[in-house]
């Protein structure tokens, strides 16, 4: 499995259409079609949300599309638990303990289109991806998954802690979608370990989430 990007402990037009008529079985996936992309949402056991899954699957559409996702796309958004988050932190990041969202790209950075931030190799690299990476009309490519903590989004967003500071007094909703946001935009090559890359990325998911 690709090694996960994660979000630290502190940097902490179409209408969705799902396949079932009414919310799946706790544990089961549900798939809502967003052309050209696919958002499968799978709600674990006992994680109760407080925002529906369409909404977080607009929320990832749009960062798919801001991220130049290959198109038709699919991603895979899993909501779960601190136990499952850190079982995962451990065995892909080496950290201990849970964190709020991680992503498993499919896809290397340089398969999606350059954007601020990268340096001139990663630049240069991007722009031959089109060439390695062709797809096959109509094949609709999954680029990865994004697993989501619920709790700490609760917890977060209840004590005045969301956002991207951290300082952000908002509701759990509104913190889920920035941590989709986030993991989407992970999936797509998007990075915060240099501070010109974490400041378009910020500037990027403020404006996705409508925040200016």
């Amino acid at each position: 499995m690709p090694r996960p990007s994660d979000r630290t402990q502190r940097d902490l037009g179409s209408s969705a259409e799902e396949l079932t008529s009414g919310p799946p079985p706790s544990g089961a996936a549900a798939s809502v079609y967003l052309p050209p992309f696919r958002v499968d949402v799978t709600v674990r056991p006992g994680v109760a949300l407080p925002i529906s899954r369409a909404a977080l699957a607009r929320a990832m559409a749009a960062a798919l599309e801001a991220g130049g996702a290959p198109r038709p796309a699919s991603i895979g958004l899993i909501l779960s638990d601190d136990g499952e988050l850190a079982e995962l932190n451990a065995a892909h990041m080496g950290m201990p303990g849970p964190t709020d969202v991680l992503s498993f790209p499919m896809l290397p950075p340089e398969a999606y289109p350059p954007h601020a931030g990268r340096d001139r190799a990663h630049l240069d690299q991007a722009a031959t991806a089109a060439a390695v990476f062709p797809l096959p009309p109509g094949v609709r490519v999954h680029v990865g998954d994004v697993v989501v903590s619920v709790g700490p989004a609760r917890l977060q967003a209840g004590a005045g802690r969301g956002g991207q500071t951290g300082e952000v007094g908002w509701s759990a909703a509104d913190e889920l979608r920035l941590l989709v946001t986030h993991g989407t935009l992970h999936v797509c090559g998007w990075d915060h370990a240099e501070h010109v890359e974490e400041a378009a990325m910020r500037s990027l998911e403020r404006e996705l989430l409508g925040a200016g």
